[in-house]
């Protein structure tokens, strides 16, 4: 069973637990926090994206599994039904041919 999500790509807000951790200890970055998110917010942005197509790629080749293996078992199924038909059909045959036979033998007699 597949649930449709949705997740907010942009614009990116911080955790709070992050808020917090920025007020207590400032961290020194080499380059600068600007330089360092304008290398990071598109690269994650495009891993989102595509790990987005990747979800919705399993999910149709889950649905195609489930829908083979769906469309298998009705074969089988079917197969079985129809054999069963056929013996049914082929012993009434035979009952019957039987039956002449046997009336013909009586009325020679």
């Amino acid at each position: 069973m597949q649930i449709v999500t949705v997740e907010k790509v942009l614009p990116i807000q911080p955790d709070e637990t992050e808020a917090i951790q920025e007020d207590c200890i400032d961290y020194l970055y080499e380059p600068n926090r600007g330089e360092v998110l304008s290398q990071l917010l598109p690269k994650m942005v495009e891993v989102q994206f595509f790990r987005a197509l990747l979800e919705s790629n399993a999910s149709e080749q889950g649905a195609r599994m489930s829908s083979m293996d769906s469309a298998s078992r009705n074969a089988t199924d079917m197969i079985a039904k129809l054999t069963l038909q056929y013996n049914r059909a082929r012993q009434a045959a035979i009952t019957k041919e039987l039956m002449e036979i046997i009336s013909g033998a009586e009325s020679i007699k």
